[in-house]
């Protein structure tokens, strides 16, 4: 499958936190640590109305402008360096997935479908996050926080991905709309859309009526199987769309 371009599904790219990994609570936990000792902690309601979906960068930056604080560059890197440091320690007591996700990702291996990971996430994260799944050797190419200059939702993460993807083999003329992103957050939709890819959301995160932008909105991904996928990127594909 994986090798027939002539098929509408060439390729799958997951977003990490909030769909492979149960993550938002570990970054909550992390964040808390970094921010109380400044005073600027704030519950997990609070956290997940703001800040889910944002990339460590833009939450301590957001963090400090609703403090009326100023955030240099040079303290940004030592925020998210201790973070990152707190993030590894917890990452180390466990992890957990959601429904079907381990499931999907073994089928989609099975059919040989390239799978990526493009993530708001430092590559360190993801690596740790998806080792302790025991599949951080499914996914051909990961896109981090650390590989770009703009977050979502801004398109860049998806279309780096899936240019580093066309270095696979006989995958050079993959184009954005044979992809398939699954995501969680509207930011991320936007970026995935951006980049012309054809968008699964998943209702981990937000409610289906905050996901509306996505082709299509599932409540679990134990809803998605290869073949709703190809249902799906062929109706996509009738219909005309394009990178």
């Amino acid at each position: 499958m994986a090798n027939d371009l002539s098929r509408p599904l060439q390729a799958v790219i997951f977003d990490c936190d909030g769909i492979l990994v149960n993550t938002e609570p570990l970054h909550y936990r992390a964040f808390q640590e970094v921010l109380r000792p400044l005073g600027m902690g704030f519950d997990f309601d609070h956290y997940m109305d703001v800040y889910i979906g944002f990339d460590d960068r833009d939450a301590f930056a957001e963090a400090f402008r609703e403090k009326g604080e100023t955030l240099s560059d040079s303290h940004l890197a030592r925020l998210m360096e201790a973070k990152h440091e707190v993030l590894q320690a917890i990452v180390a007591q466990g992890v957990s997935s959601f429904p079907g996700v381990l499931e999907l990702i073994g089928e989609l291996r099975r059919h040989q479908v390239p799978l990526g990971v493009a993530s708001g996430a430092l590559r360190s994260e993801i690596e740790a996050f998806t080792t302790a799944l025991s599949i951080r050797d499914a996914f051909g190419v990961i896109v981090a926080a650390d590989d770009v200059a703009k977050s979502k939702p801004d398109p860049e993460t998806y279309l780096e991905a899936v240019n580093r993807m066309r270095s696979f083999p006989q995958m050079g003329d993959l184009s954005p709309s044979r992809c398939l992103a699954i995501e969680d957050t509207p930011a991320g939709i936007a970026s995935a859309k951006g980049a012309g890819l054809y968008v699964v959301a998943v209702t981990n995160s937000f409610p289906a009526q905050n996901l509306g932008e996505a082709h299509l909105v599932l409540p679990s991904l134990q809803e998605l199987t290869i073949g709703r996928m190809v249902e799906h990127m062929e109706e996509f594909a009738r219909k005309g769309f394009t990178e």
